[in-house]
């Protein structure tokens, strides 16, 4: 197996254990890829919940730019909303699957088809 797809193994079981979601694998695999060589990189791999500058970055450049939805309080309540469905207090918070529940969340599913 690949670097990339020991990652999205990683993401998937993420997504079941901490979250208690059954992970779409070809929507995980096309949003990890979208996410680039930000994966590989143990800085930008994760999200920063408590950081509100990496919490608009997320929104500007992931739910504005690449999903193209309007800047609103939602956009916000939606990721408080996914942090805390990942769990605050878990310290790896991984881009990739923050990323993929927004997708989810906003069902925007279309814009990875």
């Amino acid at each position: 197996m690949s670097k990339r797809d020991d990652l999205i193994a990683k993401y998937a079981d993420d997504l079941q254990t901490k979250c208690n979601m059954t992970p779409d694998m070809a929507l995980l695999t096309k949003v990890t890829i979208g996410c680039g060589p930000a994966i590989y990189n143990e800085d930008s791999s994760t999200v920063a919940g408590s950081d509100p500058s990496e919490l608009e970055t997320v929104k500007n450049n992931f739910l504005i730019k690449k999903l193209g939805l309007e800047d609103s309080p939602k956009l916000m309540e939606a990721i408080d909303a996914v942090l805390d469905t990942y769990g605050r207090s878990n310290r790896n918070k991984h881009r990739a699957v923050i990323y993929y529940m927004l997708v989810k969340h906003f069902g925007k599913e279309a814009v990875y088809s």
